[in-house]
């Protein structure tokens, strides 16, 4: 199983705490809104993408898993 970031672009409001919080895996275009990395999230570095998807102002961004490409 891998765990990616998920980002609902309706609730978004580009207020860009996501990309404060995990600048590694968000950046931000030039309006605001977070462009998420589409790869899978390392081990390492879950907690931090759990406090991004936990701190979002409008709860737009889940962390989901699924199965691997087969």
């Amino acid at each position: 199983m891998s765990t990616h970031l998920h980002l609902d672009p309706i609730a978004c409001e580009g207020h860009g705490v996501c990309a404060d919080l995990f600048p590694e895996w968000i950046r931000l275009d030039d309006w605001g809104y977070p462009i998420i990395h589409p790869d899978p999230i390392p081990a390492d570095r879950l907690a931090e993408a759990r406090w991004a998807a936990d701190n979002c102002p409008s709860l737009a961004l889940r962390l989901h898993t699924r199965p691997p490409d087969r």
